[in-house]
């Protein structure tokens, strides 16, 4: 067990990381697993790391231990875990975890306890990697390079920026590609960046090269290049198809995404190649051979608005929204027939293996409607015209009511819960969310997804729908996962949640206050959904501080969601 509160990460971390790698191997896919993983991480670990709250993997104080059950100190844990591996191989991974058993076995254990088994059983000084237990933040590694056709050497220069006084170890999996035939010509290599700058040699090399860098997400920082180069997107385009690691192949077509939607967010893709590189992409996934169909379906989904955000300097959640939204429909129209037949093959493929009510568990089964559900949501986000919403409508309607699953099922309710327009879409919509909620028969767990694909929906009244969804009987702010799913679940809805009237921030902090009362340990969580107002408008900052003095100025306020709110309002 854990000698101390400060040491949870120690128990936590590793738990997370063994998830990690049992559920890469039963799906038969770790680059699949490293998708999921990292998307969560990005989306949810890195805003950690850059709001108020932020705090080492190894905390060294707080108010409340509640509030440091937290992704950092979870899913970063993770990642530190992950980097002992990444570092000492395999085998050496495990020698160390055979060390750590037979030392402390029973006993109340640290975070130097278990870097110490580490390097011990390796023969190797681990002190500098200990600083990643100490240091808050997310780290950035900025890389440069060139190549000398002469000496025929390839010259890699990364160089790290982070919170850390001192410069921290940080594993680099890097591997290059030829220029000209797009084969790899040096496989997978970690490199140790033990300084603030370091240069690299690759020799033997017979000509220029690409530099496919972080595989695998070797290590939770930023990547960028050090200068802004015009060949970046060209570059990310050739790592798109030929990259041979399977998670940077997907995170070349996700930063090409990422960019076409910051353009057509800032209104100047005109004269960009960017468009044609995001289509080729797009066009080659949707055409992909084999039947590794989650690897596809990820490849075919655009970055989420919480990753996106995290690049943005000052945030405004509902232009990104509809700049997302408007990649996205853009996509889904070049490509409808195409989508549609992949749709309809997939799906004549999954009824004549006789899924039916016997619902498959392997990993081509759960690729194959992992994928059909990210094609359905690309065909129902053509919706411009009334005949457009009726087709799209209907569509979502026919898989709702054919599937046996709960996979298929909900992804069709969410696609129909954020239609409106015409009465025959909201008779639909309405009837589909009346059968689910019907068919749960009072099951906690799936009348939790009922509030939540609500909550989320695309639709201008949502938060009055949220609001009277409060009021339903089957809604209870004593009950944490059924408050999480409506509540915190609007508070994702960012592009509703940061409407510029700031009811949204009103909502909240009264639902805040009324909880806190009876579950400070989820009020404090609740309370998180305000804090990171640096981050937006000035307009929407103010409304965001004032809902957050509010909740600080209250008596009683419970010490859980004092240090949330006060930590976010200091300046």
């Amino acid at each position: 067990t854990c000698r101390d509160w400060f040491q949870l990460t120690l128990k936590e971390g590793l738990t997370v990381y063994r998830d990690q790698e049992f559920s890469g191997d039963m799906m038969q896919s770790h680059a699949v697993k490293r998708i999921e993983d990292v998307s969560s991480l990005r989306g949810r670990q890195f805003a950690e790391d850059a709001g108020p709250m932020s705090h080492p993997v190894r905390p060294d104080s707080y108010i409340s231990m509640d509030n440091f059950y937290t992704a950092t100190v979870y899913s970063k844990g993770a990642e530190v875990v992950r980097m002992y591996r990444t570092l000492l191989g395999k085998d050496g991974f495990r020698k160390g975890m055979d060390l750590y058993f037979e030392r402390h076995d029973g006993n109340a254990v640290t975070c130097d306890d278990f870097l110490s088994a580490m390097g011990d059983a390796n023969g190797v000084d681990l002190s500098q990697f200990s600083r990643w237990y100490q240091t808050n933040g997310t780290p950035t590694v900025k890389y440069s390079s060139k190549y000398d056709e002469e000496a025929k050497t390839y010259y890699l220069t990364l160089t790290q920026e982070s919170n850390s006084d001192e410069p921290l170890l940080i594993p680099i999996s890097v591997g290059l590609l030829d220029k000209a035939s797009g084969e790899e010509v040096v496989a997978t290599k970690v490199l140790e960046l033990k300084e603030k700058e370091q240069t690299f040699e690759f020799d033997g090399l017979n000509g220029d090269v690409l530099p496919s860098m972080l595989r695998g997400f070797s290590a939770p920082v930023k990547l960028v290049r050090a200068e802004a180069d015009a060949s970046e997107e060209e570059d990310l385009a050739f790592l798109a198809a030929r990259d041979t690691d399977g998670f940077n192949r997907w995170e070349a077509g996700q930063k090409l995404y990422t960019s076409l939607i910051f353009q057509t967010l800032e209104g100047n893709q005109d004269e960009s190649k960017t468009l044609d590189y995001v289509e080729e992409a797009f066009g080659r996934a949707l055409n992909m051979d084999g039947n590794d169909y989650s690897i596809q379906a990820y490849a075919l989904t655009l970055p989420s608005e919480s990753t996106l955000a995290e690049e943005m300097t000052v945030v405004d959640p509902v232009a990104l929204h509809k700049a997302r939204g408007d990649v996205r429909e853009s996509l889904a129209r070049k490509y409808l027939s195409e989508i549609r037949a992949k749709y309809d093959e997939l799906t004549e493929a999954m009824e004549s293996s006789g899924s039916g009510e016997d619902i498959k568990l392997d990993a081509t089964s759960i690729g194959q409607r992992r994928l059909r559900n990210v094609l359905l949501g690309y065909l129902c986000c053509i919706k411009d015209t009334a005949e457009e919403r009726d087709a799209a409508s209907e569509l979502a309607m026919k898989q709702f009511e054919s599937s046996y699953g709960m996979t298929d099922r909900y992804s069709a309710l969410n696609c129909l819960a954020s239609m409106d327009g015409e009465e025959s879409v909201v008779a639909r919509r309405d009837a589909a969310l009346q059968k689910f909620y019907d068919d749960a028969n009072g099951d906690a767990l799936v009348l939790n997804k009922w509030f939540m694909c609500q909550a989320v929906a695309d639709l201008p009244d949502v938060l009055d729908r949220v609001k009277a969804l409060v009021k339903h009987p089957d809604f209870t702010l004593t009950n944490p996962n059924r408050c999480s799913s409506l509540i915190s679940a609007f508070t994702m809805n960012a592009a509703h949640f940061h409407a510029e009237d700031g009811e949204g921030y009103k909502f909240l902090g009264d639902m805040t206050a009324q909880v806190d009362k009876l579950n400070p340990q989820l009020s404090s969580r609740m309370g998180r959904g305000l804090i990171q107002w640096r981050k937006y408008s000035e307009e929407r900052g103010a409304l965001m501080k004032e809902a957050l003095q509010e909740l600080a100025d209250m008596k009683p306020i419970s010490s859980d969601l004092f240090e949330v709110v006060s930590s976010s309002l200091k300046e």
